[in-house]
């Protein structure tokens, strides 16, 4: 017998003698995949006495959606970022740059169909890789950071959750009863179990080396916990635990900056992760050992019991976390991946290895001479140079190139200041065969942009830039200089304007941005318009209330933008009027009110107008005319 659960999100079937794990689960949002299976398990006919089924596992399951077709796949528009609200990437451990889960999934999930192969080369802390596993693909995730593939494999390995309970409750007994709190106690402890000795900090460090970073009550504690755990028979259990241990260490030391005016609450966050480096803080916290590893359980199990549906003992297979170059994706066959979504590392910002070595030299994990020569970053302890940085993201391009299918998709993520690093990856992804389809501007949920004054230097969040690999590439037409730059600027603005009905200053900036690195004249931008109000002022109108550029009250748009874009903009923003001055206007009234404006370009026939009036207004009575409430629109 089955039962079937649905919770508006997700929709679960499970048999009813094993329901620890579903035989068949997935979001409502890929329901088109799954109806095959749905009618086996849930027609009339599958209730029968006796009735038995080979139950598969889910990614099994999969049929492929008839009119999915990968090449004319859309470029998705900014996504708002939800990123506590997933324990498998929230409180289970730091790192130094997480991407919005939810961004990651939506893009996965757009680019790519169930039981498709998922990559990350550069995998950091998993969220790529345990996207693609939740959403009932396959994953390889590589990084050079030992540090990043034992958190990754330790999160996502399968448990029994009473063992895991019971081997904590094992660690606990025995810490309490050994635990060294006396000077005598903590000195002895520190003879006889082992912490990292001697390794050397990176330089800019408040102090030489890895063991100056705990105190000795903290260093005999965490010997001792850390002995306990490597007791532990089970691999995954073991693994588990240490994952604790580990996210443990993020606030046991010396480096621990607790929120301003809430020490007691254990808030903060390690330096290493706040100030990219190994400074002391100026009142270290002495926390309570067992307190915080017992909590590390709470975010752990919440985290596993998260993700057990789609990642347990019958998927794990699916998952590859493998450390490596991704340089060097030898070990993946020419043309096996289907999507590959990455966030490489950005010049000298963060130097991932020598941030690392705490935990590192805490999990017993080697970093390799190799290792350093391998990362992509600028600067570090090995002083590498931007000419090495640049090769190393080059080689990695066409590795990428060359493991993805035809006809496939990789969305790279820009988070980097110096426009020269764009010209690298486009000129880099081109002549491998990639061909540029667009960059999406989206935000991280770290920052906000407040500036009206030198724009074209921060972008409000990042870039996705997305990529095709077709047989016959198309270039990315160079801007002719000759051009006037204002003409281009406009062009851009109004664009912005039409497509979102009304554009905040972030998203201009934005556009600009994306426009002046794809067309090569960045720069230029920079030196003409060192600041955007005037342009502005003179050209557009601003409200207050909604902080949105629109165009002036019945103006035209000066450049070409698609008519039925400019359509929809008029028709919303008359409208909106209309709505004010508490009128309903008839058809004949609206199209003589828009045929004016239209008069740039291409003139519609009245029918085009209905077609778009019918998608945004609602009809009152015989002939008048309304906008839909908010939630009633629908996009082109």
């Amino acid at each position: 017998m089955d039962f079937a659960l649905c919770n508006g999100v997700e929709f679960s079937i499970f048999k009813t003698t094993a329901t620890n794990i579903p035989v068949l689960f997935f979001t409502l949002d890929e329901i088109e995949y799954h109806w095959e299976k749905l009618t086996q398990y849930l027609s009339p006919n599958s209730f029968q006495s006796g009735k038995n089924f080979n139950y598969e596992t889910t990614i099994a399951t999969v049929k492929t959606q008839g009119d999915f077709n990968y090449n004319t796949r859309p470029l998705l528009e900014e996504i708002l970022v939800k990123k506590q609200s997933a324990k498998r990437h929230f409180g289970v451990h730091g790192y130094f740059t997480k991407q919005a889960w939810n961004v990651v999934a939506e893009y996965i999930k757009n680019f790519s169909q169930p039981g498709d192969l998922i990559l990350d080369p550069f995998g950091g802390s998993g969220v790529t890789a345990i996207e693609a596993l939740m959403n009932n693909r396959k994953a390889i995730s590589t990084d050079i950071n030992p540090m990043a593939v034992f958190l990754v494999n330790s999160l996502i390995s399968s448990v029994d959750f009473d063992e895991l309970s019971a081997a904590f409750a094992r660690v606990k007994t025995e810490y309490q009863k050994k635990e060294p709190i006396t000077e005598a106690d903590i000195q002895k402890a520190l003879t006889k179990y082992p912490y990292p000795q001697g390794l050397e900090l990176p330089k800019g460090s408040d102090v030489e080396t890895v063991e100056q970073l705990f105190s000795n009550k903290q260093l005999a504690q965490l010997g001792l916990l850390k002995s306990i755990i490597k007791k532990e028979k089970n691999k995954n259990i073991r693994d588990s635990l240490m994952l604790m241990f580990s996210g443990l260490l993020t606030k046991a030391n010396l480096t621990y900056h607790t929120t301003p005016n809430k020490p007691a609450t254990g808030q903060g966050d390690s330096s290493a992760f706040r100030y990219y480096r190994y400074r002391i803080a100026p009142s270290p916290v002495d926390i309570d050992i067992l307190t915080y590893f017992e909590l590390r359980l709470k975010k752990v199990f919440a985290a596993k019991k998260e993700m057990q549906y789609f990642i347990n003992e019958k998927t794990i297979s699916h998952a590859q976390i493998i450390k490596g170059s991704a340089t060097n994706l030898n070990f993946i066959a020419k043309e096996s991946v289907d999507y590959i979504y990455t966030d490489p590392p950005y010049g000298k910002k963060i130097p991932y290895l020598d941030l690392s070595v705490m935990w590192n030299a805490w999990l017993d994990l080697e970093v390799t001479e190799e290792d350093y020569e391998q990362e992509a970053i600028e600067g570090g302890e090995h002083k590498k140079t931007k000419d090495e940085y640049n090769k190393l993201i080059a080689e990695s391009i066409k590795e990428m190139y060359r493991v993805l299918k035809f006809d496939r998709w990789l969305s790279f993520v820009f988070a980097h200041k110096d426009p020269e690093f764009w010209h690298l990856i486009i000129d880099t992804a081109e002549s491998c065969g990639f061909e540029y389809v667009g960059a999406v501007p989206q935000k991280n949920g770290q920052t906000s942009f407040k500036k009206r004054q030198n724009p074209f230097t921060v972008l409000s969040g990042q870039l996705i830039i997305n990529f095709r690999k077709v047989r016959s590439p198309k270039a990315i037409m160079k801007a002719n200089l000759g051009m006037d730059i204002a003409e281009i600027v406009i062009q851009t603005i109004e664009g912005i304007i039409a497509k979102n009905d009304g554009a905040s200053l972030e998203q201009i900036n934005d556009e600009l941005i994306i426009k002046g690195l794809e067309l090569g004249f960045l720069d230029l931008l920079k030196k003409q318009y060192s600041d955007l109000t005037p342009i502005l002022i003179d050209n557009f109108e601003y409200d207050e209330k909604t902080e949105l550029f629109t165009l002036k009250k019945d103006t035209k748009f000066k450049s070409h933008i698609d008519v039925k874009l400019r359509i929809k903009y008029y028709l919303i923003s008359y409208l909106r009027r209309m709505e004010r001055e508490k009128k309903k206007p008839s058809f004949d009234e609206i199209v003589l009110h828009l045929l004016p404006l239209l008069k740039n370009g291409t003139t519609p026939e009245n029918q085009t107008i209905l077609s778009v009036l019918e998608d945004i207004g609602e009809r009152i009575g015989e002939n008048s005319w309304t906008l839909k409430k908010e939630g009633q629109l629908s996009l082109f």
